[in-house]
């Protein structure tokens, strides 16, 4: 079981000083046989979340898609080809990254939750659910769990096969969990699902591939 521990992520500044990211994950492209125009360093998809302090331009991704959702915070305006949208805190919104988009604060500094995938490639989805201390929440292969409020644990799950030697990959219902922090993601598996359960509120960013490709 993967978990990715936000306290451990490096900010990275923005060029205009507006906000810092710090990347959960990213897919690397990979590049057809035959096609040398695939860089290196470029990627395919990537999870992200951003502080942002002041108004000012975003960065711009060509050729991307992008979901952006405020998860912490009352509200940012965002401006995209000119036109102005509220985004009250859960709800997300999509729009191009080839679009000219930036932000203001009515409200104070708020922190965003960033998907961002290659057009015709993949597709990016997150959805805000709130969290149960009796129902296990999965976390799928493809999917990532984001704790964004409140307090929650992890347990790897069980596994639908056994490997060889006979001993299942997954934990069995008593297994020990693993207690997440703000912000802290859960990677999906295929081989055993993670479930989280808690108190609070839970971002499910899943990312499916529209052209046959299957993200690692």
């Amino acid at each position: 079981m993967e978990i990715i521990r936000y306290a451990e992520l490096k900010a990275q500044p923005w060029r205009n000083g507006s906000g810092v990211t710090r990347e959960l994950a990213r897919h690397s492209a990979a590049a057809p046989a035959g096609d040398a125009t695939v860089q290196d360093g470029a990627w395919d998809w990537q999870v992200s979340i951003a502080e942002v302090s002041k108004a000012g331009e975003f960065p711009s991704f060509p050729g991307m898609n992008r979901v952006l959702t405020v998860i912490d915070g009352e509200l940012l305006l965002l401006n995209v080809d000119g036109g102005e949208h509220p985004l009250e805190k859960y709800r997300a919104f999509r729009f191009s990254g080839d679009a000219a988009s930036s932000g203001t604060l009515p409200t104070g500094d708020v922190r965003g939750l960033s998907v961002v995938t290659r057009s015709g490639a993949f597709k990016g989805y997150t959805s805000i659910i709130e969290l149960s201390k009796k129902r296990a929440h999965p976390v799928f292969e493809g999917q990532l769990g984001i704790l964004l409020q409140g307090q929650a644990t992890v347990s790897p799950g069980t596994a639908d096969e056994e490997p060889a030697g006979g001993t299942p990959a997954g934990d069995s219902p008593d297994a020990e969990r693993i207690e997440l922090s703000r912000y802290d993601a859960v990677v999906g598996s295929d081989t055993a699902t993670p479930e989280i359960l808690g108190r609070g509120f839970l971002a499910v960013v899943s990312i499916d591939s529209v052209s046959g490709t299957v993200p690692d």
